[in-house]
Order: structure tokens, then sequence, then C-alpha cells
């Protein structure tokens, strides 16, 4: 879906951004375009960027499996 009318910018390209390490409005402003022209976009454009940075997991932690599979 497009978020950003004025410069085409769609929902994709702003999660694709963040998977890239833009985390905040002013790294899709400066990267984008995102807002630069009527701003109608930014409240849309912010929600899709902190929606997709929630649903990133993080992995903090990697445990190895024994050859048999099964896990102590």
């Amino acid at each position: 879906m497009i978020v950003c009318v004025c410069n085409n910018i769609s929902d994709r390209e702003i999660r694709q951004a963040v998977d890239l390490g833009l985390t905040s409005m002013a790294d899709l402003y400066k990267e984008l375009g995102v807002g630069t022209c009527c701003g109608k976009c930014v409240s849309y454009a912010r929600e899709v960027m902190h929606e997709h940075l929630e649903s990133k997991t993080v992995v903090t932690e990697l445990r190895r499996a024994p050859a048999d599979g099964l896990v102590a």
C-alpha cells in the first residue's frame, strides 16, 4: 500500500528500510523522502515503522542442540 503519495513510497519500502537499519522518522525523511512534501503520510509512516520495529525478533542467545536432537 502506498503510504507517501507525493513520493510514491510504500509500506513495504518502509519495512525494507527498517530491515536495513533505519529506526526513526528522521531516517525515513532523509533516506526515502517520507513526509517531505505535504506531510499527510507522517503518522501512518511512523505507525508502519514502529510496528515493524516491534515485530523484529532479536536473538540474544543461541543454544546448540546435542547430536541426538534433544535439548538438555
